[in-house]
């Protein structure tokens, strides 16, 4: 298994043993990452506790960890996107030009005008070949 989320459907709603009797189990269990898993199901009121005292029980081998997942949770799906945030080129700007965190950054983005960002820019220009 090379994708982790794998793992998580499997417990969830597949309820699917993925790490025993395939081609190669050791890799299977290798594949299986803890901390993945128990975020995934932290998000949900009804699997929270258990992904906590898996937390709480790390030192567990791989395999019984995910049996316990498989063999405690009710199947039903639980899916959570985990997207990642937009890249804005104008708060990288301003993380550079006020050496500032991107919190801060959005925050001096919204009290700028277009055309102060743009003046801005401007007298940031570094010139060079590329410019």
């Amino acid at each position: 298994m090379s994708n982790p989320f794998e793992y998580v459907s499997a417990a969830s709603h597949n309820k699917k043993d993925l790490m025993t009797n395939t081609e190669n189990d050791k890799l299977a269990e290798k594949g299986y990452m803890p901390f993945i898993t128990n975020k995934a199901f932290s998000y949900f009121p009804d699997s929270i506790a258990f992904a906590n005292e898996m937390n709480s029980l790390w030192h567990l081998e791989n395999k019984l960890q995910f049996s316990f997942y498989l063999n405690i949770l009710r199947p039903r799906k639980r899916i959570k996107k985990w997207f990642k945030e937009k890249q804005d080129d104008n708060i990288e700007f301003l993380c550079d030009v006020y050496k500032c965190n991107r919190r801060v950054a959005r925050q001096y983005l919204n009290i700028l005008s277009d055309d102060q960002l743009t003046l801005l820019k401007k007298e940031q220009k570094k010139g060079g070949v590329n410019e």
